[in-house]
């Protein structure tokens, strides 16, 4: 962990004590007005059953600017029987997006989980490439038009399995080979040309052996793709982060990005949160380290001039994943420490 300079510390003290710990959600400036003064967008995950919620749904269109879908548009909820796509969900989200003036995320159009039950068989044993692409191909046409950016691929790294080139070793590339990843990009931006298309991951931003591994293999993978001129636009940082334990490596993750950016990329964080279980059973102490750690994070990835866009995995703790406190609000819709942590980011 690297420590924080006296002029950071100065700054995260500063403004700690201009803004309350919490406060209520229709006053101040929201997320969406900070990220917008400096052409950025600030987002975040819902599902549909959230905005049957009048308050939640009022906070949310307040304060995203932009919006993902949390489950509803992976592969298990889209295609639960093979050729029949129901796009109920993610149609619903799309016209809550456009009704508040929010751009629309896309995540995600291939991944190792989340799918149907008979997909993996299916690939298995038909091995047929339109399981892949014909599926792409008819959800980004369905939205063509609509989507900011689509995370087309999701997680294929994992240097624990062993590849020299540090792919997983996911029924798609036991299948296919790594030509799975260009078919995917090809498919998406065949269907949508606008749209931006997003190399997703995690694991990049702490500083242990694994992480420095991980960074590498994403890096070797941008540069393979690029090199054979698949339609790759940005990476996606997802931002999964703990309050205690491994922590954000400034340095690291600067160079890191820096890299990125030299290679003509834009970058994304799209999962933002912070973990704090199991560690002090003070609530406003595990708020404020949750909200220091992203504050460390976004402080790096908003240096670099390559980041268009921070989206959280979800706004409030009334709807966060358990035992997974830190989202900007808490289940009352009040402004947490880490709300505060992002809009000084953001300022």
């Amino acid at each position: 962990m690297m420590p924080l300079t006296r002029r950071a510390a100065l700054h995260c003290l500063t403004g700690a004590l201009a803004i309350p710990a919490t406060t209520r959600a229709d006053t101040l400036e929201s997320l969406r007005v900070h990220a917008t003064r400096r052409r950025l967008l600030y987002g975040c995950a819902a599902s549909t059953p959230q905005l049957h919620d009048a308050a939640f749904a009022s906070a949310l269109a307040q304060e995203a600017g932009m919006l993902v879908a949390e489950y509803e548009m992976k592969r298990g909820h889209v295609e639960e029987e093979r050729g029949a796509h129901n796009f109920t969900a993610g149609d619903r989200l799309l016209t809550f997006a456009d009704a508040h003036g929010m751009a629309f995320r896309g995540h995600t159009l291939c991944w190792h989980r989340s799918n149907p039950a008979w997909l993996e068989h299916a690939v298995a044993s038909t091995r047929a490439a339109t399981l892949l692409t014909g599926y792409i191909q008819g959800v980004a046409s369905h939205y063509k038009g609509k989507i900011h950016s689509w995370d087309v691929l999701n997680e294929a790294i994992e240097p624990d399995d062993g590849r020299p080139d540090g792919l997983r070793n996911s029924f798609w590339l036991k299948t296919y080979g790594p030509s799975y990843i260009d078919m995917a990009f090809h498919a998406a931006r065949e269907a949508d040309p606008k749209a931006i298309l997003v190399y997703n991951d995690y694991g990049c931003e702490a500083g242990h052996a694994d992480n420095d591994r991980r960074r590498a293999a994403v890096l070797k993978f941008l540069e393979g793709a690029l090199s054979r001129h698949v339609p790759l636009d940005a990476l996606g940082l997802q931002g999964h982060l703990r309050a205690y334990g491994a922590q954000v490596d400034q340095t690291k993750l600067r160079k890191f990005l820096d890299d990125v950016k030299a290679l003509g990329l834009r970058v994304l964080v799209t999962e933002h949160d912070v973990s704090d279980v199991g560690e002090p059973a003070d609530a406003a102490m595990r708020d404020r380290a949750a909200a220091d750690t992203s504050r460390r994070f976004l402080d790096v990835v908003l240096a670099n001039s390559a980041t268009i866009a921070v989206l959280t995995w979800g706004l409030s703790d009334r709807y966060g994943e358990r035992g997974r406190r830190a989202l900007p609000l808490d289940a009352e819709l009040r402004r947490k420490p880490m709300w505060n942590s992002i809009a000084a980011a953001f300022g």
